[in-house]
């Protein structure tokens, strides 16, 4: 489990197919001896295993697997070496919740429709994909790429967030551009109270 607060901007350093789907290695700044084979992080919204890791004199790694499905749902079958990717590493008991709880698990693919750069802030608006967007509500949470953040209006399939200059700063959300497929997570409350709501019905 994440929170959305992005602790590390890594890089991509190779991201090759593999028979069970992709295997990529990532730079980071974490220091890898503070984490297990085996732990979790949220790898642009994504939450991955680790499987290998290193700290080197030419900078830490550590390599992730994706399996088909998780190239079926995101953008990380797009990932290419050189690539700067939202990191964070799984919630610890007693941590501060600075964002909202992020499962890491990608409801589908949001489309960049427009960008609007503003002294103090940038607006972005998506496309949502149709089976998400009755789980996003005005004012409420969403995780884009792995980033915690509230949004702003909805309009049918559309919804916009502010994005202000510190997030800009240390996400890849400075290079985002219109047209650009982003990794969606709904608000997992949204998402129970929506089962809920369905069972409901249904009984």
């Amino acid at each position: 489990m994440f929170t959305g607060i992005v602790t590390d901007l890594g890089e991509i350093l190779s991201s090759d197919d593999i028979p069970a789907g992709k295997r990529t290695r990532i730079r980071t700044a974490y220091d890898t001896d503070t984490f297990d084979i085996g732990a979790s992080i949220s790898c642009g919204g994504v939450c991955h295993t680790v499987t290998a890791k290193r700290n080197g004199p030419d900078g830490n790694w550590f390599e992730i697997e994706s399996a088909a499905e998780t190239l079926a749902l995101t953008n990380v079958k797009d990932w290419k070496a050189g690539q700067r990717i939202n990191l964070e590493r799984s919630l610890t008991m007693g941590a501060e919740l600075g964002g909202h709880l992020v499962l890491g698990h990608v409801d589908g693919l949001a489309r960049v429709t427009e960008r609007q750069d503003h002294p103090d802030s940038v607006l972005f608006r998506f496309e949502a994909p149709p089976e998400a967007a009755p789980f996003i509500a005005k004012k409420g949470s969403v995780a884009l790429d792995g980033t915690s953040l509230t949004v702003n209006d909805v309009d049918g399939l559309l919804f916009s967030v502010f994005l202000i200059p510190h997030t800009l700063e240390v996400t890849t959300w400075s290079a985002r551009q219109v047209g650009d497929m982003i990794n969606l997570e709904v608000d997992m409350m949204a998402r129970y109270a929506g089962r809920l709501a369905e069972f409901s019905r249904s009984g």
